[in-house]
């Protein structure tokens, strides 16, 4: 869709989140997060973002924590705190305090989604919120000759009765606490309830809201994705992550590959960071996959939707020659592509004359990607190609690019340079300039 054919800012974005709208649409989303995110101040707003998935039709499972309240309520009982490894030693007393911190905030989450004034996002909306005994529960036992008593891990979970709830549009909400067969509770760690539940029903998101952006380098910069290669070498090095992301990403990792589709680790302190993670081209934190998003290609058959939505902008402009539909389906062997989670980001063709001249064109990268260095990786890609068929320089025509092809090896020449069947059908009335490369 060409991104100037209005100059509203709003009608820009909306048209802009609507292939997103109709992607996420019937796909399961589970989102996780902790007592410290909704005891913040964007509680409220999360809500807001929450019903609105829920209203475009995003069957949503939510499963929260409650540390910090718990932690307080110990204080306040003159109670200590005891960890080991990443349980809680939870006896009867701190059970006490797991129970009453649970069911509060469960109940405030509850208020949270059945907002409904009318100076509200929620205005007119109705969302029903189940819960249920949908996990069941063991005891984690004896660890190192600690007996954690009443901390307890996921044994099993109702994956049937939690597709019947979402099938009937209700958000199902879960906490971090759960009953065993013989009737006792258990404080589950909320990370490893979500990331059971998520690989049961094979979520297509599974989204934890953290304490910090994203995961991050050693430099704290953003790492906007990761592999689950990448984030496993992340866990044994990262030193500088916070708390929630040492504690997130072994379940993110383990989720990843049991068959979620994607996992994504946001910031709770950023109002709206949900939707701009979800409904942007770039996001706002980090996105884990079994594999790279990004992938370099030859084009398939089914890739011409693709390419058609990605040049049509440029040919309307006059940065491309016009290629009908037909015509590429007809050349499609000769394009390679990036595709980038899914859509087609760029592309490139390669068209032989005679046996050492041939022609780079069409090379296209979508505008938001455009600052990802796609451009030059589909020349490097189209130069591979070339001189795998013996090619020894490769020509291209451009009206409105030459300086950042001079930048990456190509010489201006002149129409008299290039092959014979190209100068026959030259356009003058473009002006295109010549510019050849000596492979």
């Amino acid at each position: 869709m060409p991104e100037d054919l209005s100059s509203n800012p709003f009608v820009v974005w909306f048209r802009s989140v609507a292939p997103y709208v109709n992607l996420f649409r019937g796909k399961t989303f589970l989102v996780a997060f902790g007592g410290k995110a909704i005891a913040g101040q964007l509680a409220r707003t999360l809500a807001y973002d929450v019903n609105l998935l829920a209203a475009l039709g995003v069957r949503l499972v939510l499963v929260h924590g409650a540390r910090p309240q718990i932690e307080k309520l110990l204080r306040e009982r003159g109670l200590e705190s005891v960890y080991h490894g990443n349980y809680r030693v939870t006896d009867a007393a701190a059970l006490g305090c797991v129970i009453d911190a649970v069911g509060r905030i469960y109940v405030e989450i509850e208020a949270l989604l059945s907002q409904g004034l009318a100076d509200t996002p929620m205005a007119n909306s109705t969302i029903r919120v189940v819960g249920g005994n949908f996990i069941t529960a063991k005891p984690v036992g004896v660890v190192d000759g600690v007996d954690l008593q009443y901390s307890g891990q996921v044994r099993k979970i109702d994956g049937e009765g939690i597709r019947a709830q979402l099938a009937l549009g209700n958000i199902v909400l879960l906490s971090c606490i759960a009953s065993s067969r013989t009737g006792e509770i258990f404080n589950l760690p909320m990370e490893e309830v979500a990331e059971t539940v998520a690989t049961e029903l094979l979520a297509d998101k599974l989204i934890f809201l953290t304490d910090s952006r994203g995961a991050s380098d050693i430099d704290r910069v953003l790492l906007k994705e990761l592999t689950v290669e990448g984030a496993q070498r992340l866990i044994s090095i990262g030193d500088w992550l916070s708390a929630d992301l040492k504690r997130y990403l072994p379940p993110a990792v383990r989720a990843s590959r049991a068959g979620v589709g994607r996992v994504h680790l946001i910031g709770y302190g950023e109002d709206g960071a949900l939707l701009r993670e979800l409904f942007t081209h770039d996001g706002v934190g980090t996105v884990i996959t079994r594999e790279a998003l990004e992938q370099l290609r030859e084009a398939r058959p089914d890739d011409i939707g693709g390419l058609v939505a990605l040049i049509e902008p440029l040919e309307e402009i006059g940065a491309l020659v016009r290629r009908s539909r037909e015509l590429l389906e007809r050349e499609i062997n000769r394009f390679s592509v990036v595709e980038h989670d899914g859509m087609i980001v760029g592309c490139a063709a390669l068209y032989p004359y005679g046996e050492d001249q041939a022609e780079l064109a069409c090379l296209a990268v979508h505008a938001h990607y455009r600052r990802w260095g796609y451009g030059a990786l589909l020349m490097k890609r189209i130069e591979a190609r070339a001189r795998a068929v013996g090619v020894r320089s490769l020509f291209v025509l451009t009206t409105v690019t030459s300086h950042w092809f001079k930048e990456r090896g190509f010489a201006v020449r002149s129409v008299d340079d290039l092959p014979v069947e190209k100068r026959l059908v030259y356009n003058l009335q473009r002006r295109s300039s010549v510019l050849v490369k000596d492979l």
